[in-house]
């Protein structure tokens, strides 16, 4: 059983338009090993994933400037890339699983560091080769 995984085979794509929060987001997926890549907006987020198709994950916040918040971004992305894990976070918004994409993941902010770590973690054991 005990799989083993090196995160920093499983990339990460943060997308987030608080250069602040984007930075810590980013911070935390590198200090746990993950490979990470970031975006302002959900259409330089869509960019970046056409770029990289390593990117196994995206979290994201919902509420963003550009042509899509957050959700719309994350059910594109379960549409054009479905074997991309989605994790969503929002200080405003509160979502309902029926708002998510298939097995997607909401996180409410202030998120605690190591909930989103274990998540990663659990995607990273689950699609690792």
């Amino acid at each position: 059983m005990g799989q083993s995984f090196h995160p920093e085979q499983v990339a990460v794509l943060v997308v987030e338009d608080d250069a602040l929060l984007r930075a810590e987001a980013v911070d935390l997926c590198i200090e746990a090993g993950f490979t990470t890549h970031e975006a302002r907006t959900a259409d330089q987020a869509i960019r970046v994933l056409e770029h990289h198709p390593e990117i196994r994950v995206l979290f994201t916040d919902i509420e963003m400037e550009g042509s899509m918040d957050g959700l719309k971004l994350a059910h594109a992305v379960r549409e054009r890339w479905p074997p991309v894990a989605i994790l969503i976070t929002s200080g405003r918004r509160m979502v309902t699983q029926a708002d998510l994409p298939e097995n997607g993941l909401f996180f409410a902010k202030p998120y605690p560091p190591d909930d989103i770590v274990a998540a990663l973690n659990a995607i990273a054991a689950r699609i690792a080769p």
